[in-house]
């Protein structure tokens, strides 16, 4: 019986009513009555430290370094008091974990930032000059994988790329330069969600791409979803840019040829 008196006095200390201690224990009151006031050992003292220092937001190996006890004792006395990660020891106790983690790994974040730098100028440098043949793969290759295509189905021969990378717009733009399309048959317009910012996204793209704005054609606006979840949003968010092609269709059968021979079917 000394276990349920152990939590009797426990649920006491803790705020809870004699009655309702006595309705979860299932006892009778004068067994209730008799554990409540029995005289306190340095036991309960201990206990009720330990219940106080957990409120302060003190963890359990703290505390049972603190009083000296063993930690599955500490953690029985607090385990119906989660720890409280506002409390200003709670607060400390992360920052100073945050801080020896940081040093922990400061050198090998160094250290891969130096290999990152190293191994992106190596490939930088063996790229060079690209001659028109390979502007020409490079372009077919990343229109097949990003652009529009026709299918079974639903045929439709039209050049449309859509991208949030301006890196490959660019690429895609070089492409479209080079095949000797004229300024007028290219068109841009930005697909975004609505709770962006459009005309700074319409400025960001336009200058990436050193396009004016009177170049760009009216936004697709998505409308917003609270459900989704998504991670693109935010400053950084600027939608996708969606470039089209006038008259592109020879362009297209010509983009075609190139995949099918570079994968060996023609």
């Amino acid at each position: 019986m000394s276990l349920m008196g152990d939590e009797a006095r426990r649920l006491r200390d803790s705020g809870v009513p004699p009655a309702e201690i006595q309705a979860r224990l299932g006892v009778t009151k004068q067994a209730l009555t008799s554990w409540l006031a029995r005289r306190p050992l340095a036991k309960d003292e201990s206990r009720a430290r330990a219940v106080e220092l957990r409120r302060a937001g003190w963890s359990v190996n703290d505390i049972a370094l603190e009083l000296g006890v063993a930690r599955s004792t500490a953690r029985l006395w607090v385990r119906h008091l989660p720890l409280d990660p506002s409390t200003e020891r709670a607060q400390a106790k992360a920052e100073h974990s945050k801080l020896m983690t940081d040093a922990r790994w400061m050198k090998h974040r160094a250290d891969r930032d130096a290999e990152h730098e190293r191994v992106t100028s190596e490939a930088a440098a063996f790229v060079g000059d690209l001659s028109e043949r390979e502007i020409l793969l490079l372009g077919a290759a990343i229109y097949w994988c990003e652009g529009s295509k026709s299918k079974p189905w639903r045929r439709s021969e039209r050049i449309i790329f859509t991208n949030s990378d301006p890196h490959l717009i660019r690429l895609f733009l070089m492409f479209l330069r080079t095949v000797g399309l004229k300024t007028d048959q290219i068109g841009f317009r930005i697909s975004i969600h609505e709770t962006a910012d459009i005309e700074a996204a319409g400025a960001r793209w336009a200058e990436q791409l050193g396009v004016p704005t009177e170049a760009f054609r009216p936004p697709t606006i998505k409308r917003h979803k609270p459900s989704t979840n998504r991670k693109n949003n935010g400053e950084g968010y600027h939608g996708c840019l969606v470039v089209d092609v006038a008259r592109g269709r020879h362009l297209y059968w010509h983009v075609e040829g190139l995949i099918a021979a570079m994968a060996g079917r023609m």
